[in-house]
């Protein structure tokens, strides 16, 4: 039995875990990040992995790190995430280590967490959206994570609804779905009546017709993002993740209604979409299946 070890690097935690190819959870740990301008929080990431293998003391067969940014293209480090924690980009988490590690974009670990042990088990043509601050995603194509020149695929968040929109994305790209449903939008899309996507649903649960209005919106953007994606990637199945899709039936059932209105369904082909079977500890979760997909 393999054992693999998986890091998932957050600006406010890092999180361990260790998990067998069987996908049996044997040990997870929290450390804060301590993110600082000199790269000292480095060192607590270094501490999580001493702490998991010092709890194992047996073989570790791999080491998977999930991280925000663009990997470079033999997946050892994060070549690419400027503005956020000084000191990652280049940095080569192996050396540190010492032992081989995989590094991953955060979005690309949700999905390995899903395709190796969860909702996506078995499936070898999916697509995984996190709807959360903003909007991830990732594709698995023939069984394989597609990470894309640059590892920059699955950025589906940055899809353009409205060409012609005031409002642009991180990455430039006008009427984007990530501004359209991303809980850091909200404000602005509602007016400043509401802060949150829990603010939001929880009025679109009471009846209030503002927050109808701007949250169904939402959803219909969303689906209509979503038989776009299906018309151009045809996947087995579409994965939802993130802290929004805890709003449950009042995002799955709205969801639902519009994709019958715009899915394309030649032969009554349907696209199943799923809620993601993993939470908080996806991340940690994806990148020991990636290191186990690397290692087996």
């Amino acid at each position: 039995m393999k054992i693999a070890m998986g890091i998932d690097l957050g600006g406010t935690n890092v999180k361990g875990i260790l998990v067998n190819d069987e996908g049996e959870i044997l040990k997870q740990h929290y450390i804060a990040t301590q993110d600082d301008s000199e790269g000292k929080w480095r060192a607590n990431v270094l501490e999580m992995v001493n702490y998991l293998r010092n709890y194992w003391q047996q073989p570790i067969h791999g080491i998977g790190l999930s991280s925000p940014g663009l990997p470079d293209a033999h997946n050892r480090c994060i070549s690419f995430l400027p503005n956020r924690l000084a000191g990652l980009e280049n940095f080569d988490w192996g050396e540190y280590f010492q032992q081989t590690t995989h590094v991953i974009n955060d979005a690309h670990s949700a999905l390995m967490a899903e395709a190796t042990f969860g909702v996506a088990k078995g499936y070898r043509h999916v697509v995984l959206l996190t709807l959360g601050t903003g909007v991830g995603g990732g594709l698995l194509i023939n069984g394989q994570l597609y990470q894309g020149l640059s590892q920059m695929a699955g950025h589906l968040g940055h899809l353009s609804l409205h060409a012609t929109d005031d409002e642009v994305s991180i990455v430039g790209t006008p009427g984007s779905l990530e501004y359209a449903i991303g809980n850091y939008s909200v404000a602005k899309r509602s007016k400043n009546r509401f802060r949150s996507t829990w603010e939001l649903v929880e009025a679109y649960r009471q009846g209030d017709a503002w927050a109808t209005l701007v949250w169904l919106t939402s959803i219909q953007k969303l689906a209509v993002a979503l038989s776009s994606i299906t018309n151009a990637l045809s996947p087995e199945l579409i994965v939802l993740a993130g802290g929004i899709t805890l709003a449950d039936d009042a995002l799955f059932g709205p969801l639902k209604q519009y994709l019958n209105l715009y899915e394309w369904r030649p032969g009554g082909k349907q696209t199943p979409i799923v809620q993601a079977h993993f939470g908080d500890m996806a991340g940690a979760i994806g990148a020991a299946g990636f290191a186990l997909t690397r290692t087996l």
